[in-house]
């Protein structure tokens, strides 16, 4: 899963700076999701659908598909 968020982010051109800022939190506190270090919350999921416009279930590795359906 967290290898998948940084690839997903990657993709789309963003830093983690750049991430952090859309869900208004430190570089830090994003690359400790990054990391594993902590558990992603499932508002932050939410919202990091949203920005990558895939599924939870593509981020957290349970599907192959991206697609949100």
């Amino acid at each position: 899963m967290y290898e998948r968020l940084k690839t997903l982010r990657n993709d789309n051109g963003l830093t983690q700076k750049d991430l952090a800022l859309k869900l208004a939190m430190s570089q830090t506190g994003y690359s400790k999701y990054e990391t594993g270090e902590n558990d992603i919350p499932t508002a932050i999921l939410i919202k990091l659908s949203n920005i990558y416009d895939v599924s939870i279930d593509y981020m957290l590795g349970i599907s192959n598909v991206p697609d949100r359906k």
